[in-house]
């Protein structure tokens, strides 16, 4: 009796391993089909009883496990995409080989994905992305690195100052080689070395590949770490931030940017022009610096001339900037023209004053006058602005040039 009974033990199990493999095969086979959710169910089943199978048939499990998970990649979520990693990493361990080329192809697709995420504004899938790309190899901390600076840009901040935190624990500095490559779709991919990099080219999906110097990023991290206390409210523990970082690297620009930005978000202003202009002479060829000191000088300290000045140096370093001959037009145009029309409005009704109004008024027109290259080559380098060609036809209207106040109109109506 006892002899049957382990026989049907027997039997039992042999019945499950069958079944098991049946469910393996399943989903090979929608896999094949394209049909992602079948497979993960087929292979939900099987795996309530993993231990039945076999080494052979245990590895296949988590290839497919893996394939399931991963899908086309595009749309896989940042925990179906961990998941099918470890299933790869199983797979290979076991010996499969294959399960290595696609451990490989997911860390990529990962990447690819995290970048439509944040293309499509999904930030926060996209930082799970990024993070769980650094989680896959911990050495690739470039990734947590991606993942600090994108969640505190898209204001993802107790994130961004953990994952920062945790590259200064690392002693991250980010300087190295960047080594990228432009898919099907245009878009240029970041890998994580020169070996995979070569192995994707291989692949005849990527072109234009380029290996790139990257310079330190410490100054970065601790800006993203002050930002974040800033952000949250907590300006002492980031001017603690910074005060420790720029003891190491008091002449990092973006360490700097940081305490200027500080600074201004306190009304400290004179001491945030100071650092812009500290920066000035560290990073002399750096067009935006200038553009930065004539903002304080124009929006916050109300000295225009200087603005000005400013304006135009930045001007000089980079003629493509659109947003600089903005600041230059406004700063050029606006505190004069309000003087005007602040002169104008008090004028009474005599003959003095109407002669006085007339002059003014040709002031005026001739103000326009001598600033319109300004405008117009600000509107060539910013051709959807819609604000900036709404001034140009007043300006054409005021000036009485009805043809180029037409032509200014047409631009709206495009």
């Amino acid at each position: 009796m006892k002899t049957n009974i382990f026989m049907l033990g027997l039997s039992l199990l042999s019945m499950t391993a069958i079944a098991q493999k049946d469910q393996v095969r399943n989903a090979e086979d929608a896999l094949e089909e394209g049909n992602y959710a079948e497979a993960k169910a087929q292979l939900k089943v099987a795996e309530q009883n993993l231990g039945e199978l076999n080494d052979r048939w245990t590895e296949d499990f988590y290839f497919f496990k893996g394939k399931a998970y991963m899908g086309t990649g595009a749309n896989a979520t940042a925990e179906d995409l961990t998941i099918a990693a470890e299933s790869f990493k199983k797979a290979a361990e076991m010996g499969s080989d294959e399960a290595q080329q696609q451990l490989t192809a997911l860390n990529q697709k990962m990447v690819e994905s995290a970048q439509a995420d944040l293309k499509n504004e999904n930030y926060e899938s996209g930082v799970k992305k990024l993070k769980a790309r650094y989680d896959l190899n911990p050495k690739d901390t470039i990734f947590l690195y991606y993942a600090a600076s994108t969640a505190y840009s898209s204001e993802q901040y107790e994130k961004a100052l953990e994952y920062s935190n945790k590259l200064v624990e690392l002693g991250f500095d980010g300087s190295g080689k960047i080594y990228t490559a432009v898919d099907k779709d245009g878009n240029r991919v970041t890998f994580a070395d020169k070996n995979q990099m070569d192995l994707m080219m291989k692949t005849g999906e990527y072109s234009d590949e380029k290996v790139e110097k990257e310079p330190s990023k410490k100054g970065e991290v601790a800006s993203i770490i002050a930002g974040s206390y800033t952000s949250m409210g907590e300006s002492e523990k980031a001017v603690e931030a910074l005060q420790e970082a720029k003891a190491l690297d008091p002449e990092n620009i973006s360490l700097l940017q940081a305490e200027a930005n500080i600074y201004i978000q306190q009304q400290q202003l004179d001491k945030a022009k100071d650092i812009f202009e500290q920066m000035a002479e560290i990073d002399p060829d750096n067009p935006q610096i200038y553009n930065n000191i004539g903002l304080i000088y124009a929006q916050e300290l109300e000295n225009h001339e200087k603005a000005i000045e400013n304006y135009k140096k930045a001007i000089e370093l980079d003629p493509n900037a659109g947003n600089y001959y903005i600041n230059l037009y406004v700063s050029s145009v606006n505190p004069k023209e309000q003087a005007l029309m602040e002169e104008m409005n008090n004028l009474g009704m005599s003959k003095a004053d109407n002669e006085r109004y007339d002059e003014l008024t040709e002031e005026r027109k001739q103000l326009y006058r001598d600033n319109l290259p300004i405008l117009l080559t600000a509107i060539e380098k910013n051709p959807e602005n819609e604000d900036l060609i709404r001034t140009a036809m007043n300006i054409y209207s005021s000036l009485g040039e009805k043809e180029k106040m037409e032509e200014m109109k047409a631009k709206l109506n495009n």
